[in-house]
């Protein structure tokens, strides 16, 4: 289990992550989302003890990161976004580099690194050089090293970025494999991805967390309106006429739609407001055919974009009005921002340390020869 208490980490005056708290149980998959810049990354070398927090405490399975940083590393293992592989090495030779340096028992290395090939589909790989590998097989090789050992926990930092799609399928059948046995925090932009795999999904904008629940509730918790959409017979003017006057409707909007002779509709009311039966009486005694109705679904990335969008954090705090979801699954619906012109933070704090845990081998001491080949590479 980790436990996140309070993380601040600055650089200079950016704060990279601010005041961040959450916990991660285990026996789940975790998709750790945010923008550009939101803190994952940073979050993820702190995690891992690369870097130091500002502030703040991280305990893993009740390893202090800065106190217990070998036993709390031998919990963890870690693939960044570009893996911290040896080209020149062979896939066997760079695995038994790897146990090497995790100090695993030597009676166990062989066992374990054909384990954990045969896990990857590295098994008829391991004689050729990584530097001749694909895209997707070095990532598995990243992949093969960072569950070496069988640590409890494993991060992976986009794992999907730059495959195919036959890659992205593979490596997601063996994220989900993985999750059978480990707890497993994943960061991705590919939020189709993050809502196949993952169990809980947690948020991060502006070095906050600002979601933390399971897919399924993030969207539900969203829909603080339905969206119905209809094509009917009729005149924009009398759709309006008549949709207007329909209770509990929030909002209306009506248009020529492409069909000829036809409009199109969208009604949006609250939630529990279902009017498709009363919309059909209706179109129905003022002779108006329904070519169309449907009701729209919010998706993980309308959840994302909604969630991620800058806001002026002080001034709404002034207003006392409640921006986040809870944790563990109780949440509040967030409220639309009203003042859309005022004044927004950029925070960056990240944006320079994209590629910052390439140069570290979870469970062991990095080198600075594993970042120099990682550069070539």
């Amino acid at each position: 289990m980790i436990e996140v208490t309070h993380l601040t980490k600055h650089y200079g005056s950016n704060a990279a992550v601010d005041d961040l708290s959450f916990t991660v149980e285990n026996g789940q998959i975790y998709g750790f989302l945010g923008p550009n810049g939101a803190g994952k990354t940073t979050t993820m070398n702190i995690l891992t003890g690369y870097i130091a927090p500002t502030s703040g405490e991280v305990l893993i399975d009740d390893h202090n990161i800065l106190e217990e940083p070998e036993e709390a590393r031998k919990c963890i293992g870690y693939l960044p976004e570009i893996p911290p592989v040896y080209p020149e090495m062979t896939v066997l030779e760079y695995l038994q580099f790897a146990a090497e340096l995790k100090k695993l028992p030597k009676k166990d290395r062989d066992g374990m690194i054909a384990e954990v090939m045969q896990t990857t589909g590295l098994t008829e790989m391991q004689g050729r050089l990584i530097r001749n590998l694909s895209k997707g097989y070095r990532q598995r090789t990243g992949l093969a090293q960072a569950i070496l050992g069988y640590p409890d926990i494993i991060i992976l930092d986009e794992p999907m970025v730059g495959l195919d799609p036959k890659q992205i399928i593979e490596i997601r059948e063996l994220i989900r494999s993985l999750g059978k046995k480990h707890t497993v925090i994943l960061s991705s932009h590919i939020l189709s991805e993050i809502s196949a795999i993952c169990d809980h999904i947690m948020i991060i904008a502006h070095g906050k967390l600002v979601a933390s629940d399971t897919p399924e509730n993030l969207m539900n918790l969203m829909r603080g309106s339905g969206s119905l959409e209809l094509t009917i017979r009729a005149k924009t003017a009398d759709a309006r006429r008549m949709f207007s006057a329909l209770p509990g409707v929030l909002s209306l909007d009506v248009k020529d739609s492409a069909e000829a002779g036809a409009c199109d509709a969208v009604i949006k009311t609250e939630a529990d407001n279902d009017l498709r039966e009363m919309i059909f009486y209706l179109c129905a005694q003022e002779k108006k055919a329904i070519l169309r109705m449907q009701h729209t679904h919010v998706s993980l990335e309308e959840v994302f974009l909604e969630l991620t969008e800058d806001r002026p954090q002080e001034a709404d705090a002034k207003r006392g009005r409640k921006k986040r979801f809870g944790f563990g699954g109780r949440a509040a619906r967030k409220e639309k921002d009203e003042n859309p012109d005022a004044e927004t933070y950029d925070i960056e704090g990240d944006a320079g340390n994209q590629d910052s845990g390439n140069e570290m081998l979870t469970g062991a001491e990095s080198t600075a020869d594993a970042s120099e080949d990682n550069g070539k590479e």
